[in-house]
C-alpha cells in the first residue's frame, strides 16, 4: 500500500488500467497551489511522493507550496529524481567512482552492495566519435572502426559496469546522441511504479540534459558527483528558484528556422540574466512551434543561463509521443494525468511568475551567434560587417579580403586613389587579406581570413529537428541542381543525434545531395559540437598555423567557445542546419549571403534566396518522410550496439580489477585516506595563488575536452607510458585517468592565466621557484611544501559544460578556494561536491578594484561553524612589501546540506560515510 500520510492518493482510470496518484488539488490550506507555475508543481509533486519524515518531511511539502513569486526566498528543499541519464565522457568517470566507492566501502568494513543505483540510469556512449574521415561514403563505417580502436578499454569497462551495477544500462555506441535518444525513446513523461503514477523527471551528466523540458519532462544536468548521488539514493538539494514565464506569441515568419529562433531566445534570456532559474514558456505562441522547436529552446538552456527552460504538456508533446512510436496507453496515461495534477498547459492561462518577458515570433530573423559566445547573436543581414568588425577588434586583423566589397569599390571608382594604395599596402602586410596559396585534394586556392574550414551539421540542438535537417536537405538538392559546389578548403561532415534521421532524410530522398556536395554521414554522436572535429588537412592547418589566419566555423552546435571546436580555428559561428550548408557553398564568413552570390553556377551567380527552401515545402516534406515506424524499427534493438560492440568480452564480478598499465582506467585518489569521520572545517593558511583568470572562463577552459598536445603534461604522461601520439585521443575520453585529467586542468590552448602575462594555455608563475612554468608541475612543487592553493576569477567563472572534472581537476591541482565575482550554476555545486571553497566578491568589489595581482599570501578565517552565504575574512599579503589587504567574501556553500558535504570533503564522501554506518 502507497504511503500516504497526508491523505492525498486519488484514482486515476486510463487505457493502462487504473492507477494512483498524488494528487495536488487535495493540498487544502497550503497557499494557492492551482496558480504555481507547473515547473514547480513537479517539485512540489515529488516531494508529496516522498515523504519519510526523514530526507523529505512534510515541512519540505509546506515550504514548495507556498512558493513565493516575488521572492522565493533561500529555502532549501530536497528534489528525488527519478532516473538518471549519462554519457560517456562524464560517464565513464561516474562509473570509475562507483567502483572506487566500492573499493572504499570494502576497506572501511561496508556492504559493497549498497554501492548500487536506486533509480534507472541509462548511459548513452556520444561523445567518442570523431571526424577522422569525411566527405566519402565510407566515412561512417572508418569513423566507427577508429573510435572502437581508440576507445577498446573504456568501453570494455563500462561493459563490466553494466553487469556489474543494477539498474545501469548502456546504448553502445553508433546510436546517437543521448538527449536525443532520450526524446525520442528513453523519456516516458509520466511514470509508473507499483501503480503510482507520477511525471517522469530526471537528472544527466551533460548540461543540455534540459532538451528534455521541451516534452514536458523535468530534468537539468549536473556534475557527475551530484549524478552519482543520485543514483545512490541521495536528493539534489537546491533553493526553491525564481520562474520566469516566457510568452511567445504569433508564429515564425517566412525564411526563419528553430535555429533562428532559439538563439534570439538565448540573446534576450542572456540580457534579462535568469541563471538559477526556471524558464517556463507560455502563451498562445506555444501552439505554433512544434515539440522538436521546442526541444530545441529548452536544449540551450545552458547558453541562455537557466536551470530549466520548461514547456508544459499539451497536445503538441502527445502527437510528438505519437510520431515516435510511444504506445497509445502511455499517451492515455499522459493526457490524464497532466490534465488532472494541473500539469496541462493551458495557453490562456497565466501562473504567477517571477517576471514574465515577451516574444513576438514574428520577428525572429536569419541569425548567426558568434564568434564566440552563443548568446552573441548577429543577424545574417549583418553578418558580413560583423565579420570585419570582429577581425579587427577580436583578432587583431586589418583589412578585408580583396574580392570582396573593397574591391569592387576600387573597380567601380568608388573608392580614392590613395585608400586604394592604403588598403593594398595593409593586405600586403598580412597574407591573410590577400590570400595563402594552398594546394589541397587536386585544387589549387588561396586561403584568407575568414575561410570557412569547418562546416558541420551537428549537435542534439538541432539534429533532432526534422524541420531544420529537412531544410539542409532541400538546400542542398537545389544547391546541385544549379550546379554550386562546397568550396575545397571546407572539411564538411554530417553527424545526425539518432539513426531515424538517416531514414527520414533517405525517405525524402535528400541524402544523395547532401552526400554528393559532402555532407556525408560520419557517425552517430557529438562530434564536432563537442570538440570532437578531428584534425583539419594538413595542407589547411599548416597554412593557417604559417600565416596566422583567423579561420572560421560554421556548425549547427550550441557552444562555439574558444579553443573548443578545433585548435585551428579561431572564430565559430552557431548557425542552423541550411545555413551551415549555405556557407560550405560560399567558403567564407567575409561574405553578405543576402545581397551577394554564393557562388557561380551553371547558369551564373546563385544567390542564398534562389535556393532556400520555402515554410511549405519543409512542412509538406516533414509530413510526407517522418514515420513512426521508423522509431519503432530503430529502438526495437538499441542495446545491440554494432558488431564491434558485440564482440568486446568484458570482465566480470562486483569489484573492479584495476590495471597499472592502463591509460583510461585509473583508480581515483579521492577515497584512498578517507576515515571513517569527518573532519572539522579549518582556517586556510599561507594559501598562493595559482590561476588569475579574467570573466566568462569555460569548464572548456579549465578542463578541456579536445585534443592532447605532445608538449603538455599531460601529452607527457602518455609518452611516458608508451602511448603514441597518434592514440593520444581526447582528454574528454581519458577522464576515467585522474593522472591525465590533473595534468590537463587549465591547460586548455585559449585559457590566459594573467600571473604569466604574455603566454596562453596552462601556464603559472611558480612561487616556489620564481619562473613560468605548466600549471600543473607549479601544483606539483606547491604539494611538496605544502602550500595551499586558491584560484582569483572574475564573472560567470564556470560557465558552460557540467563537466564534474573542471572542479575534480582543480581539487587534485591543490586547489582549496575559488574567488570569483560570479559562478554559473554547475560548477558552483561542483567545487562544494569536491571540497573546494567557492567564494564571491561582495557587491561592486574585484581583484582589480581590492588591488589583488595574484601574487599575494593568502589567509581565510573559517572554522567548523561555516554558515551558508556567511561572509569569509579574507587577508591578502605582498610577500615583498608585507602590505595586508584585508577584505571580506560571500561563502557561496548555499545551504547546509553544502555545508556538510564540505566538511566531509566532497558529496561522496558524504554518501559513503553514511552507507558505511548503515
Amino acid at each position: 500500500m502507497a504511503h500516504d500520510p497526508l491523505n492525498v492518493i486519488s484514482k486515476l482510470n486510463t487505457a493502462a488500467g487504473e492507477l494512483q496518484y498524488y494528487d495536488l488539488t487535495k493540498l487544502t490550506g497550503m497557499g494557492d497551489v492551482a496558480g504555481l507555475p507547473i515547473s514547480i508543481k513537479v517539485l512540489l509533486e515529488s516531494a508529496l511522493r516522498n515523504i519519510d519524515g526523514f530526507v523529505v518531511s512534510e515541512d519540505d511539502v509546506k515550504k514548495i507550496a507556498a512558493w513565493n513569486a516575488a521572492d522565493p526566498g533561500a529555502i532549501e528543499v530536497p528534489f528525488m529524481p527519478g532516473r538518471v541519464v549519462l554519457q560517456d565522457f562524464t560517464g565513464v568517470p561516474a562509473v570509475v567512482d562507483l567502483a572506487a566507492l566500492r573499493d572504499g566501502c570494502k576497506r572501511l568494513g561496508g556492504d559493497v552492495s549498497k554501492i548500487n543505483p536506486l533509480v534507472p540510469c541509462d548511459l548513452v556512449i556520444d561523445h567518442s566519435v570523431q571526424v577522422d574521415h569525411f566527405a566519402s561514403h565510407d566515412a561512417l563505417n572508418l569513423n566507427l572502426l577508429i573510435e572502437f580502436e581508440r576507445n577498446r578499454e573504456r568501453y570494455e569497462f563500462l561493459k563490466w559496469g553494466q553487469q556489474a551495477f543494477d539498474n545501469f544500462s548502456v546504448v553502445p555506441p553508433g546510436t546517437g546522441i543521448v538527449h536525443q535518444v532520450n526524446l525520442e525513446y528513453l523519456a516516458k513523461v509520466v511514470m509508473e511504479k507499483d501503480g503510482i503514477a507520477y511525471p517522469d523527471s530526471l537528472v544527466g551528466t551533460d548540461s543540455h540534459t534540459t532538451m528534455i523540458n521541451g516534452l514536458g519532462v523535468t530534468g537539468w544536468g549536473v556534475g557527475g558527483i551530484e549524478a552519482e548521488a543520485v543514483m545512490l539514493g541521495q536528493p539534489i538539494y537546491m533553493l526553491l528558484p525564481k520562474v520566469i514565464g516566457f510568452r511567445l506569441k504569433g508564429k515564425l515568419p517566412e525564411g526563419a528556422t528553430a535555429t533562428d529562433l532559439v538563439l534570439t531566445v538565448t540573446q534576450m534570456l542572456r540580457q534579462v540574466g535568469v541563471v538559477g532559474t526556471f524558464v517556463e514558456f507560455f502563451g498562445e505562441g506555444t501552439a505554433s512551434l512544434p515539440l522538436t522547436d521546442r526541444a530545441t529552446i529548452a536544449n540551450m538552456a545552458p547558453e541562455y543561463g537557466a536551470t530549466m527552460g520548461f514547456f508544459p504538456v499539451d497536445g503538441v508533446t502527445l502527437d510528438y509521443m505519437r510520431m515516435t512510436g510511444r504506445s497509445e496507453e502511455l499517451c492515455d496515461v499522459v493526457e490524464k494525468y497532466a490534465k488532472a495534477q494541473g500539469m496541462w498547459l493551458d495557453p490562456a492561462a497565466e501562473p504567477r511568475f517571477t517576471k514574465v518577458v515577451e516574444l513576438d515570433l514574428s520577428t525572429v530573423e536569419p541569425s548567426l551567434a558568434g564568434p564566440k559566445r552563443p548568446q552573441d547573436r548577429i543577424a545574417l543581414s549583418s553578418m558580413k560587417s560583423q565579420w570585419r568588425n570582429d577581425l579587427s577588434n577580436t583578432f587583431g586583423k586589418d583589412g578585408a579580403s580583396k574580392d570582396s566589397t573593397g574591391e569592387r569599390m576600387t573597380a567601380e571608382g568608388g573608392m580614392l586613389e590613395d585608400e586604394a594604395e592604403a588598403a593594398v599596402a595593409t593586405a600586403t602586410a598580412d597574407p591573410g587579406v590577400d590570400g595563402v596559396e594552398v594546394e589541397y585534394n587536386d585544387a589549387k586556392f588561396k586561403l584568407k581570413h575568414g575561410a570557412v574550414v569547418i562546416a558541420a551539421i551537428t549537435s542534439c540542438t538541432n539534429t533532432s529537428n526534422p524541420s531544420v535537417l529537412v531544410a539542409a536537405g532541400l538546400l542542398a538538392k537545389k544547391a546541385v541542381e544549379k550546379g554550386l559546389n562546397v568550396k575545397p578548403w571546407v572539411k564538411t561532415s554530417l553527424a545526425p543525434g539518432s539513426r531515424v534521421v538517416t531514414d527520414y532524410l533517405a525517405e525524402a530522398g535528400l541524402d544523395k545531395y547532401l552526400d554528393q556536395i559532402g555532407f556525408e554521414t560520419v557517425g552517430y554522436g557529438c562530434t564536432t559540437c563537442i570538440g570532437n572535429s578531428g584534425p583539419l588537412p594538413d595542407e589547411i592547418a599548416k597554412a593557417i598555423e604559417a600565416s596566422d589566419l583567423v579561420a572560421t566555423s560554421v556548425l549547427s552546435g550550441n557552444r562555439n567557445f574558444e579553443g573548443r571546436i578545433n585548435p585551428h580555428v579561431k572564430a565559430n559561428y552557431l548557425a542552423s542546419p541550411p545555413l551551415v550548408v549555405a556557407y560550405a557553398l560560399a567558403g567564407s564568413t567575409d561574405v553578405d549571403l543576402v545581397n551577394e552570390p554564393l557562388g557561380e553556377g551553371s547558369d551564373g551567380p546563385v544567390y542564398l534566396k534562389d535556393i532556400w527552401p520555402t515554410t511549405t515545402e519543409v512542412r509538406k516534406t516533414v509530413e510526407s518522410c517522418v514515420k513512426p515506424a521508423q522509431f519503432a524499427n530503430r529502438y526495437s534493438d538499441v542495446d545491440t550496439g554494432p558488431e564491434q560492440w558485440q564482440k568486446i568480452d568484458a570482465a566480470t564480478g562486483d569489484l573492479y580489477d584495476w590495471s597499472d598499465d592502463s591509460t583510461y582506467i585509473q583508480h581515483p585518489p579521492f577515497f584512498a585516506e578517507m576515515g571513517p569521520d569527518a573532519k572539522p572545517i579549518a582556517a586556510i593558511a599561507g594559501a598562493r595563488c595559482l590561476v588569475k583568470v579574467a570573466d566568462s572562463v569555460t569548464t572548456d577552459h579549465i578542463s578541456p575536452a579536445g585534443a592532447i598536445k605532445a608538449d603538455t603534461p599531460a601529452g607527457q604522461y602518455l609518452l611516458s607510458h608508451g602511448v603514441d601520439k597518434k592514440d593520444f585521443n581526447s582528454y574528454g575520453s581519458r577522464r576515467g585517468n585522474d593522472q591525465v585529467m590533473t595534468r590537463g586542468t587549465f591547460a586548455n590552448i585559449r585559457v590566459r592565466n594573467q600571473l604569466a602575462p604574455g603566454t596562453e594555455g596552462g601556464y603559472t608563475t611558480d612561487f616556489t621557484t620564481g619562473e613560468v612554468s605548466f600549471i600543473y608541475d607549479a601544483s606539483v612543487n606547491y604539494k611538496k611544501a605544502g602550500t595551499p592553493l586558491v584560484v582569483l576569477a572574475g564573472k560567470d567563472y564556470g560557465m558552460g559544460s557540467s563537466r564534474d572534472w573542471a572542479a575534480k581537476g582543480t581539487y587534485l591541482l591543490g586547489v582549496k578556494a575559488v574567488i570569483a565575482e560570479s559562478y554559473e550554476r554547475i560548477h558552483r555545486s561542483n567545487l562544494v561536491g569536491m571540497g573546494v571553497l567557492p567564494l564571491q566578491y561582495k557587491d561592486g568589489e574585484t581583484a582589480e578594484s581590492l588591488g589583488l595581482t595574484g601574487r599575494e599570501v593568502f589567509d581565510f578565517e573559517i572554522n567548523d561553524n561555516l554558515k551558508p552565504a556567511q561572509e569569509v575574512a579574507i587577508t591578502a599579503t605582498d610577500p615583498d612589501s608585507g602590505k595586508a589587504t584585508k577584505f571580506a567574501a560571500v561563502c557561496r556553500i548555499d545551504t547546509p546540506v553544502e555545508v556538510d558535504y564540505y566538511r566531509n570533503g566532497g558529496i561522496l564522501h558524504t554518501v559513503l560515510r553514511k552507507l558505511v554506518k548503515g
